[in-house]
């Protein structure tokens, strides 16, 4: 099974600047000449050897959208900036004459969860069936709002492809795409809805925009049931425990302590930091990365978790 992260950022895209790509070049000349490199030097190998990744790369700019790719049917969670670039890979890869089953799992309708839809090519493209889930009964409404005048210069009805919306009941088990999958709401302003997928044994947990305010073991024993023993969990890690806990307290999103926690009691595999703060930098970013590894190395009993974060392109294999 294999997942690809095509959207990483919370509440809004995030750009890349400049000003960002001149600093970038200028860590990258300074390790450089730190290392001495010089003419004759193999600069593929620099890159890939010497180079940190928020120097060399960058943790993304779109909107929250994942897939899931395990067969024929395609299996994506939210419908971000991201899904775009989904959608523009697909139709390099395949081209618009092969008709695709797209199952999209929403976890709300917050603006930075669904602004793809309008850009998702393969929704003009007949012959195409995308089918829509989520537990908020208005998704129709909400997408067909923002497909249309004022907003968009193409009506949600004038598209091509075969679009359903499928209500789905919090906690109740569905066969969908050949995986089980249940949902399970979340605090979050509106609510949102996790998602647990299970598949010949493996399993991925997708939960962002979900705020957990306190650590007892009561309030927290819900999520670790049903994170219990996930292969993958990805978790929504946007503030720092400080700033989840002070000025953006009912905000609506978690911290990679209460990340870690969770993981741990549950008995997860791989904790993958997702929906990141639109304003922190890739450096940021990797500072935050490093500091959460060093909570999870303080596990006392079960497997050592495995920490990692989310960015734009990567792939996980499960």
């Amino acid at each position: 099974m294999e997942i690809r992260f095509w959207g990483t950022r919370g509440s809004l895209p995030a750009s890349v600047t400049a000003k960002i790509i001149r600093q970038k070049v200028q860590s990258a000349l300074e390790i450089a000449q730190e290392k001495g490199f010089g003419s004759g030097s193999d600069i593929e190998a620099f890159i890939d050897n010497e180079l940190p990744f928020w120097v060399k790369g960058t943790y993304g700019a779109n909107t929250p959208c994942i897939e899931i790719r395990d067969g024929d049917d395609l299996v994506l969670c939210d419908a971000g900036s991201g899904l775009r670039d989904f959608g523009n890979h697909l139709l390099r890869s395949y081209g618009k004459a092969s008709p695709k089953d797209f199952h999209i799992f929403l976890s709300h309708l917050h603006w930075d969860h669904i602004q793809g839809f309008p850009f998702f090519i393969p929704a003009y493209v007949k012959g195409n069936c995308v089918t829509v889930y989520g537990c908020h009964k208005d998704m129709s409404k909400a997408f067909s709002v923002q497909h249309g005048s004022p907003f968009f210069p193409i009506n949600f009805k004038d598209l091509g492809a075969d679009i359903h919306f499928v209500v789905l009941s919090p906690g109740k088990t569905y066969d969908i795409a050949g995986f089980r999958v249940t949902a399970k709401e979340q605090n979050h302003p509106g609510k949102s809805y996790g998602y647990r997928f299970e598949r010949d044994g493996k399993i991925i947990v997708y939960s962002t925009d979900s705020e957990h305010k306190t650590e007892s073991d009561e309030d927290f024993s819900s999520f670790v049931d049903f994170f219990s023993s996930a292969d993958l969990l990805i978790f929504d890690a946007q503030y720092t425990l400080i700033d989840a806990w002070t000025i953006k307290e009912d905000w609506g999103h978690s911290n990679n302590l209460i990340g870690v926690e969770l993981a741990q009691k549950a008995g997860v595999k791989h904790l993958c930091l997702y929906h990141h703060e639109p304003v922190s930098s890739d450096k940021d970013l990797d500072r935050f990365l490093q500091g959460t590894r060093k909570l999870a190395s303080h596990q006392k009993e079960g497997v050592q978790l495995q920490v990692s974060i989310a960015w734009d392109g990567m792939v996980v294999e499960v």
